[in-house]
This record gives C-alpha cells, sequence and structure tokens, in this order.
C-alpha cells in the first residue's frame, strides 16, 4: 500500500483532491488532517505540478491566488527538500535567499517597534513612532526590486517551458502585498490615535508582514527549488547579467557568479570597439569607469522617474552607497524627516524653476559640501538630477599659494 501512496501520481491525485476540498469550502484544519493521514513529504515539483493541472482542467487562477494562504497552511512542513540543488554564493538564487534573511530582519524590527507603541502613548510621541516606522515600511517597500526580478527574469523562462499557473498566482500575490504596503504608509501618515493604530496593526500591517513572510516559504520551499531544476546554466547566467537592471533588495552581493559551463561572451563580428562618441571625444568603457572612480568628488544620478540610476565608486567615499539602492526611489533613500526637501528639489528642477542647490555640513570630523544639479537634455528636457558630493576638510586649510610640484603625504 506504501508503494501506491508514495508513487508520484497517486501523491498528485491525493494533494488536487484536498486542494479541491479547500475550494469546495471544507474547513483547512480537517484537509490538513487527511494530508497528514495519507501523505507523509511531498516533493516541491509536484506541487507546481498539481497547481499547473488544476488550471488547465479549469480551476481559475484567481481562485488559487485567493487561497493561496490556505493552501501553504495545509501543506506546511510537508514538503519534501532532500533533493532542492545547492548552489554557490552570488548565483541569482543564493541572492534571493539573503535578501529574504534581510527581510525578515526588517520586518522583526518592525514587529519590535509596533510592540513598543502604549496604549496611552501621547499624540506627539505616537508621530515620533509613526515617523520611525514609517521609515522602516518605505525601506520594506524595497521588496518590489525583489518581485520584479521574479516577475520579469524568472518567470519568463518558467512560461517558455509551460510552468504558467504559479507564476500568475505568485504574481498575483505580489500585487496583492504591494497594495498593503501602499496602504499602510498611506495610514502611517494620518494617524493620531493608539487606538486607531492598534486596530490598523491588527487589519493590515499584521497580515502584510505575515504575507511577506509566507511568500518567502513559497519561493524558499516551492519556486526556487523548482527553477534549478527546470532552467539551466545558461537560463541563470543570462538572468544574473540582467538583474542589474531591476536592483538589489536590502542586500549587495559581493562575490561575482560565475556558471559551471562555458559560455560565450566574444563580442559580435560587427562590433568592433567599446567606445562612446561624445561631441568633445570619444572613451571606451575601462577609461569612462576609471575616470568617474578617480574623480575628487562623489557624483550619484537619479533618472527622471526619481529612481537612482548610478553612483561613482572612488576609494574614499564620504557616504557609502550600497547597489540595493539602484533602481530605488530616491525619496525612500532618505529619511522621512528630509522627504519634504527631496522632493521640492525634485519638483524645482523638473519644472524648470531651479537649476542647482547646495548644503554643506559637519560630519565625521569632516566639512563636506553636496551639491544638486538639474540635468537637461541639449533641448532643456529634465533628463534626472545629479548630487555631488565632496570632502573639502583640507581644502579650507589652504593658504597663500603652492607653484612646485609636490604629491603631498603618502599613505
Amino acid at each position: 500500500m506504501s508503494e501506491l501512496i508514495n508513487n508520484s501520481e497517486n501523491r498528485k491525485s491525493i494533494l488536487k483532491e484536498l486542494i479541491l476540498k479547500l475550494h469546495k469550502g471544507d474547513n483547512p484544519e480537517q484537509v490538513r488532517s487527511e494530508l497528514e493521514a495519507s501523505l507523509t513529504n511531498i516533493p516541491y515539483g509536484e506541487v507546481v505540478e498539481v497547481e499547473q493541472e488544476l488550471v488547465a482542467e479549469g480551476l481559475p487562477v484567481d481562485e488559487i491566488q485567493k487561497l493561496c494562504d490556505i493552501h501553504s497552511f495545509v501543506l506546511q512542513g510537508r514538503i519534501d527538500l532532500s533533493a532542492v540543488k545547492i548552489v554557490l554564493p552570488g548565483h541569482p538564487v543564493d541572492t534571493m535567499k539573503k535578501e529574504n534573511r534581510e527581510i525578515e530582519k526588517l520586518i522583526s524590527e518592525i514587529r519590535k517597534q509596533i510592540a513598543e507603541i502604549a496604549p496611552e502613548i501621547g499624540v506627539d510621541d505616537l508621530k515620533k513612532q509613526m515617523m520611525a516606522l514609517k521609515g522602516n515600511f518605505n525601506t520594506l517597500m524595497d521588496i518590489d526590486k525583489h518581485y520584479k526580478r521574479k516577475e520579469f527574469l524568472i518567470f519568463p523562462y518558467l512560461e517558455k517551458i509551460g510552468i504558467t499557473a504559479p507564476p500568475k498566482v505568485m504574481w498575483g500575490k505580489h500585487d496583492e502585498i504591494r497594495e498593503q504596503l501602499k496602504g499602510i504608509l498611506d495610514s502611517l501618515d494620518v494617524l493620531d490615535d493608539a487606538g486607531d493604530f492598534a486596530i490598523i496593526n491588527k487589519t493590515l500591517i499584521e497580515p502584510a508582514l505575515f504575507a511577506i513572510l509566507d511568500m518567502i516559504v513559497k519561493e524558499e520551499k516551492i519556486l526556487l527549488p523548482m527553477t534549478l531544476d527546470k532552467l539551466t546554466e545558461i537560463d541563470w547566467y543570462e538572468i544574473y547579467q540582467q538583474t542589474g537592471e531591476y536592483g538589489y533588495c536590502l542586500y549587495d552581493p559581493k562575490i561575482e557568479w560565475k556558471p559551471k559551463v562555458s559560455i560565450n561572451t566574444e563580442k559580435p563580428e560587427n562590433v568592433k570597439d567599446d567606445f562612446i562618441n561624445f561631441p568633445t571625444g570619444r572613451l571606451n568603457y575601462e577609461e569612462m569607469l576609471g575616470i568617474l572612480s578617480t574623480l575628487p568628488v562623489d557624483i550619484t544620478f537619479v533618472d527622471k522617474d526619481d529612481k537612482v540610476k548610478f553612483f561613482s565608486e572612488g576609494k574614499d567615499r564620504v557616504f557609502d552607497r550600497s547597489r540595493a539602492i539602484l533602481l530605488r526611489d530616491v525619496r525612500l533613500c532618505h529619511p522621512p524627516s528630509s522627504m519634504h526637501i527631496v522632493d521640492k528639489i525634485i519638483e524645482d528642477f523638473r519644472s524648470g524653476r531651479e537649476d542647482k542647490t547646495a548644503f554643506w555640513i559637519n560630519f565625521q570630523g569632516k566639512f563636506v559640501f553636496i551639491e544638486y544639479y538639474a540635468v537637461r537634455d541639449k533641448n532643456g528636457e529634465y533628463l534626472g538630477t545629479l548630487e555631488v558630493t565632496q570632502d573639502l576638510t583640507t581644502h579650507r586649510q589652504l593658504e597663500g599659494e603652492q607653484r612646485l610640484l609636490s604629491y603631498g603625504d603618502k599613505k
């Protein structure tokens, strides 16, 4: 009998029957008990196959999406991960898992903040707490990049080999989470009563945090193991190369990943060089990178859609930068208390009212000069904003003249 039950087709048949019971309204606890009595462990690939078959047989995708969380509850602890492939650091799957660990840490911090909000807290203190909480939720919005990489890089490869239902269901859950996070941020803006916050926490915040954590489980126990089975090393290399277009979520991988198979990275015959032609000369990639890394200033470029598009990597940066900020809304890279300033600068630059502004601060014993410039094309159209940061501590101490060659202090 056990041989029959553990046969793949029979396992899937049992699982399909139990999932259909959920969709008919049966009690999840009862279905879970039936699952435990019928099956020991279910290979992750069979969970995907059952979902795919149910959609092919007429079960609407939105119906599966609606009961997705109940499916997770019933399957909790029953998915067999013994055959999951191991990947090296830097592999796209490794990066997604590392991002998940950072997401979990942030959610833990958010829950800790919420636990410290006492019912009798005063209005002023509540507003301070809401500002701090909003800062963390702004940071959590970075999860959009994690989801977009799944949607636009991983899902297409699955769809090419006929796996369409699971990506559709997961994408729908992504959109639900995005809407929940936006709703939370809107709610935190107008809260002035601890009682109202308790209600919002129960009805909006905690469900959103649970949904995010549950998505991590779905990723790591079903989606990612299955993609490692289905996608080739060349597929993963193509995904790896395109990852930078969507950015990283709360984590910046430092290790370069190289596929185990040989990849042809030679230039096509019609590409004779890597030069970029400018009105005043031309530079190749290495020259451009060298110049940008040698400039005695740090530059960060925010594009016309208010996304961080580029930053230079000098050896003595004033403010640390991580690739996790790439393609992130620039507002989310600043504390809530300064968002109105960021909005004002962008608004004035985009409208053409202003073209530059500057600030200077004392930071960690340095005198730091920060300038912002509107970047425009030859027709005056707004392309974005350039931030230029420079440590002027030594320059402020200069006196007289220096006309003789000197290389200064060598470290």
